[in-house]
């Protein structure tokens, strides 16, 4: 195989890892469903000598590379997740536009998985110029539960290892710039399930009953009081009501209303303290009215968190490779990632590297997101020298 200068990945490789992107687009898969992209990347490991991989949360593979050379023996995992999104594509100028209907990677995730497929086909190649173990995760189930991530961290797939790495592309951030900040750079995202029971009552003698959705309805009130009165401000805490059903006639008082949403923080320390306060206010409120309800919380993701100095010496490698200007550290989300369940296992770091150019700047999660393919082999080759000096260090 013949090697560009300065390059971490033979033309071969490029070559697969640009195929397997147009193969993913063009062929998504929701969350949980991921076969095909299974077997294809499976496929394309084994086309290169990468035997072995492992099965994890059913759709997912983990591949492990041990390098040969003297030194000290870390052990660094590396995550791509590969599912899409029930989002119907409407890019017709892409060549490798979705062909399933009502299903595009609409968060870059076929972009993920391809950075994650090069990475490994580097180590293997490179396996005589390292010291320590790789491990390449393609992780299913990113979008929606039950999460990969969350197999990774109850099935102890990080146990023994020293460091993780992830990454995710971002339209907000120009391309070719990366960027990374320590601390908290997700929220947690925990959901709710409220059920307020009152009493039915004809609607002119409301005396009678009690009104759900009067409980309801003082509960979407006080609850945003728990965040802008309890919460520090530089916290960022959201708690957002997704929906609301209750209610059968217009001339009935409503015995029963059912109420979801989400509950995020940056914290883990206020984490268990916000979902409790949720708890108080709807019990407290429904109390007030004379109702009662039950509130179930599901644990969600933890925050994403970096490690203070993983983002260090990942700003030194891009300002040393690419220059000073292709670093920022500023971008922080009120969304979640399932990859927080890695760093709450290992230090670890997850960066952005920009995509937003002329024809691309739609953002995440929408029918018009898209990515050149240009961004793919760079951020790549950044990705393997930046873990390569992980495992040396």
């Amino acid at each position: 195989m013949t090697m560009r200068s300065n390059s971490f990945l033979s033309d071969a490789e490029r070559d697969a890892v640009i195929e397997l992107r147009h193969a993913m687009h063009c062929e998504p898969e929701l969350s949980n469903a991921e076969w095909k992209t299974q077997a294809r990347i499976r496929d394309m490991l084994q086309r290169f000598g990468l035997d072995g991989a492992e099965v994890f949360h059913h759709t997912g593979l983990y591949i492990d590379i041990e390098g040969t050379a003297p030194g000290p023996k870390r052990s660094i995992a590396v995550r791509g997740d590969v599912d899409a999104l029930p989002i119907q594509e409407t890019r017709e100028d892409l060549p490798y536009r979705s062909r399933v209907e009502g299903v595009m990677h609409a968060c870059g995730h076929d972009i993920h998985g391809s950075i994650a497929l090069g990475t490994a086909l580097a180590f293997h190649r490179l396996r005589d110029n390292f010291s320590g173990r790789l491990r390449v995760f393609f992780q299913p189930a990113e979008e929606a539960e039950p999460l990969g991530g969350r197999t990774v961290e109850a099935e102890r797939l990080l146990e023994g290892f020293d460091r993780a790495v992830g990454f995710h592309v971002n339209p907000e951030i120009p391309a070719g710039v990366f960027d990374a900040c320590e601390g908290a750079i997700t929220k947690s995202a925990d959901q709710f399930k409220l059920t307020i029971t009152g009493k039915m009552a004809h609607g002119a003698a409301p005396h009678q009953g009690v009104d759900a959705i009067a409980i309801a309805a003082a509960f979407v009130n006080e609850v945003q009081k728990v965040v802008s009165r309890e919460m520090p401000v530089d916290d960022g805490a959201i708690v957002t009501i997704g929906t609301i059903h209750g209610g059968n006639a217009t001339n009935i008082i409503c015995p029963s209303v059912a109420i979801e949403g989400t509950i995020r923080t940056g914290s883990p320390e206020r984490r268990a303290l916000l979902c409790q306060r949720v708890r108080e206010v709807a019990e407290g409120v429904a109390m007030m009215h004379r109702g009662r309800a039950e509130c179930i919380i599901r644990t969600g993701e933890p925050a994403v968190v970096n490690d203070a100095e993983m983002v260090r010496r990942f700003r030194q490698i891009v300002q040393e490779t690419v220059g000073r200007e292709a670093f920022t550290s500023k971008n922080r989300t009120g969304g979640s990632d399932d990859f927080g369940f890695y760093s709450a296992s290992v230090p670890s770091i997850y960066f952005w590297f920009g995509s937003r150019a002329s024809g691309n700047e739609s953002h995440l999660h929408t029918p018009t997101f898209g990515a050149s393919d240009e961004l793919i082999i760079p951020t790549t080759e950044l990705a393997v020298r930046y873990i390569l000096a992980l495992l040396d260090s």
